[in-house]
């Protein structure tokens, strides 16, 4: 039975309780309120009943409620909320911020951890342990990628980052969760200059908008529904330039045409509307689903080509469902990315130069280095192979 006691001449109150062992302990709740002491002074005697069977989750369970309970008697609440709800709450904030495409993929992150935690996931936010996240992680990784597995742990990472921000977590728990290193799989690399020469002889087999979407990419390094929604305002071919507001992050980039871009620009229809799209079929389709695009590219450019093997790049009719691990290929349209890049380095670029044309975040460079006009970017981009030739 625990007991507030005061003692002559010191202001806060002292608690009395007694240990699962029999032993009498006698403590100060270091606060001269009665009503704060007395909700320490429970808590002190709760967890002393279990003696040497207190685990740590039932350990922060009593100082929660202990915390609660003092919040309580001053009139104030203690912020909380389950997994699931933060979840919910969290993937709803995303909805008004991101790419129906992006938000999607965070959903599928979410749904899969809460999958996994099952029963524990309408448990308060403050029960979810290092542990947790670390099992989901090896767990995810035997039915999927590595690189979907370590996008799965980037998102949890954000969504606790955010529960921390509004005070419902005192610390984020996966943040020092680390990534899992991709062995033994397929990993994104660049296209040679004779790979892209072939595939742009393909696009010209087939036609359409392969060819500048293609070119475009080549030599702006911009994703993919980026390019498919360029619009004619977008390209200055007076001044020799070309402008971008990323729909992943809202960067905004301008950078200096290409030769063979502007030749290619320059050879297509005016436009009597700027704001009309340079390439309308994709931008079309790119409205529906990305992903659409990039599987007919794979299917219609790069496998005819010879640059990739002719094979399905879904798991369509396996039995294994859209979780399923999958095969992923070297190349694909998201490859052009990586093709600037070592192009741009080659070039003698800085790796500020590389990293504001083609859009990456890094901590190792300084936001100063994000203002870099049009200009800086003309004597690397002039030093970039001719595909066309």
């Amino acid at each position: 039975m625990a007991s507030l006691h005061k003692q002559p001449g010191k202001p806060n109150w002292f608690c009395a309780y007694i240990t699962a062992d029999g032993i009498r302990h006698f403590r100060s709740t270091q606060t001269p309120v009665k009503k704060e002491a007395q909700q320490i002074c429970t808590a002190w005697a709760k967890a002393a009943l279990y003696g040497g069977k207190l685990t740590p989750e039932k350990a922060r369970e009593i100082i929660a409620a202990g915390v609660a309970d003092i919040l309580a008697a001053a009139g104030e609440t203690l912020p909380s909320a389950t997994i699931r709800d933060w979840c919910k709450r969290w993937l709803e904030c995303k909805a008004l911020e991101n790419e129906p495409r992006t938000h999607e993929r965070y959903e599928i992150s979410v749904r899969r951890f809460l999958e996994f935690l099952a029963d524990k996931a309408d448990r308060d936010l403050t029960a979810l342990r290092a542990d947790d996240v670390i099992r989901f992680r090896d767990d995810t990784v035997k039915r999927l990628s590595v690189s979907s597995t370590n996008m799965d742990l980037k998102v949890i990472r954000a969504l606790l980052y955010a529960a921390q921000k509004q005070d419902l977590l005192e610390k984020n728990v996966a943040v020092n969760v680390g990534r899992l290193k991709q062995r033994g799989e397929n990993k994104r690399r660049a296209f040679s200059l004779a790979e892209v020469k072939k595939v742009l002889e393909q696009c010209d087999k087939v036609g359409g908008e392969w060819r500048g979407l293609v070119l475009t990419a080549v030599y702006s390094g911009q994703r993919l529904g980026d390019i498919a929604h360029l619009t004619w305002q977008q390209v200055d071919l007076a001044r020799r330039e070309i402008s971008f507001v990323t729909q992943k992050t809202g960067r905004r980039l301008c950078m200096s045409l290409a030769k063979p871009l502007i030749e290619y620009f320059t050879g297509l229809p005016s436009a009597d509307d700027p704001k009309a799209y340079v390439f309308p079929k994709a931008a079309a389709a790119a409205d529906k689903h990305t992903g659409t695009i990039s599987t007919r590219f794979y299917e219609e450019i790069l496998a005819p080509a010879g640059v990739v093997p002719v094979r399905p790049r879904m798991h369509q009719g396996t039995g294994k469902g859209r979780d399923a691990k999958r095969q992923a290929s070297e190349l694909s349209f998201h490859s052009f990315r990586h093709t600037l890049t070592t192009w741009l380095k080659s070039a003698g670029a800085s790796n500020a130069l590389a990293q504001m044309i083609v859009g990456h975040d890094s901590e190792v460079v300084s936001r100063g280095y994000t203002h870099l006009s049009a200009a800086d970017t003309t004597e690397s981009v002039n030093k970039l192979p001719d595909v066309t030739k």
